[in-house]
């Protein structure tokens, strides 16, 4: 428990700290994990553990310092979390809950920071992105709590401004806990584009689970995809041409890959199914490209910012000329082939001779993929036979 000087020092700390000092993640990692039936912290996820993903996310989003709050094998821990660059705070109270872990996490901080970012180790597939936002919202608005919200639903990790700790530290926890706290005062929340922030992981199914989910965690989800045409505001007949090139470009994808190619089939379809996500707009495939980088998907974004046009001399049969191919063969949510689709622009630019080379420019573009594609034994749907004779017999 602390005194009243020092709730309101850290309360005077809070009122004079500015908008850019540092934010800090405390990561609650003390638990016994006894419903997963392994330790937590250190079960494999990618390429490491699922503490030293949860702390390198903390890290890539720029919350500085990063505390690990450790208990439950503290000695097998701690040399894993300061190898990571993080500090290890231990709690030697964390058998009496996460509140007791979430009160010495807090308390460790520096006085220097604004808040700090909470953040559960099982809680692991939240994005950097998700993180800055969250971030920015507080330092903007100045406020003592914010959580994002993904589809309605509010996530992890929450911000807790300072003037919030001296409020938590003097708690034992016997009324709700943190959450408790926490609920008597107003949060901001601020969309993420992130599923992950509403999945935990206690159970041994959840960790295979996320486990699947972590190798295309660079792309968003199907719900992702829903939430970032909501946010953009992209009409339904668009998005139902987004299905429909989506569904184009991946068929062409596997059976180029079924033929000895290694095309990225999630991001394929992820991003011809957003091609067109700023429809609308004024240079669309740009405004797109720029909105799902600022969100978090600069994979994504690269294969959209193309769709219309290619750069001169683009001749690579790879996701960029999937996704450009099938936009140009698909008509609303119909595969219309060639002439119907290229045959409106020759007749609306007729007299306009620098728009007009823009489009023969475009559909030399997409008949030396089509000759790509044909060259390696794929069929595609509405290149008419003729078309694919003259293709063959050229190569």
């Amino acid at each position: 428990m602390m005194d009243l000087a020092q709730i309101e020092t850290l309360e005077r700390q809070a009122q004079t700290s500015d908008n850019e000092a540092p934010i800090a993640a405390v990561i609650l990692a003390a638990g016994l994990s006894s419903r997963m039936g392994a330790f937590k912290p250190l079960l494999p996820f990618g390429e490491g553990t699922i503490l030293s993903h949860v702390v390198q996310v903390a890290q890539q989003a720029g919350a500085d310092p990063v505390h690990v709050v450790i208990g439950h094998k503290a000695d097998q821990l701690r040399p894993h979390v300061e190898h990571l660059g993080a500090v290890a705070v231990i709690n030697p109270h964390f058998e009496d809950g996460m509140f007791s872990s979430i009160r010495a996490g807090i308390a460790s901080l520096p006085s220097e920071t604004s808040g700090c970012l909470l953040m559960p180790v099982d809680i692991p597939l939240v994005r950097p992105t998700t993180l800055r936002r969250v971030m920015a919202k507080a330092r903007r608005n100045q406020s003592m709590l914010v959580h994002p919200l993904f589809d309605g639903t509010t996530g992890h990790p929450p911000f807790i401004g300072r003037a919030l700790f001296g409020e938590l530290l003097a708690s034992d926890g016997q009324e709700g806990g943190a959450a408790a706290i926490l609920s008597r005062h107003g949060s901001d929340t601020i969309a993420v584009f992130d599923s992950g922030c509403l999945r935990d992981m206690d159970f041994p199914q959840d960790h295979v689970a996320q486990l699947a989910a972590l190798e295309n965690h660079h792309l968003p989800d199907g719900r992702e995809c829903e939430a970032l045409f909501d946010a953009a505001g992209t009409p339904q007949t668009v998005r139902r041409h987004g299905q429909a090139v989506a569904k184009l470009a991946v068929l062409l994808a596997e059976n180029l890959n079924e033929h000895g190619r290694a095309l990225d089939i999630a991001l394929v379809g992820a991003a011809a199914l957003l091609h067109d996500i700023a429809k609308g707009q004024p240079h669309h495939a740009t405004a797109g490209a720029n909105l799902l980088s600022d969100w978090g998907f600069p994979a994504v974004a690269d294969l959209v910012g193309q769709h219309m046009a290619l750069s001169e001399g683009y001749r690579r049969l790879d996701e960029v000329a999937l996704v450009y191919l099938a936009d140009k063969l698909v008509s609303g949510e119909q595969i219309v082939g060639l002439e119907a689709r290229f045959a409106p622009a020759f007749s609306r630019f007729a007299d306009d001779a620098a728009a007009l080379a823009g489009v023969r420019r475009r559909l030399n573009d997409t008949l030396a993929i089509v000759a790509a594609i044909t060259a390696e034994g794929v069929e595609v749907p509405g290149v008419p036979m003729e078309i694919r004779n003259m293709l063959e017999a050229a190569s």
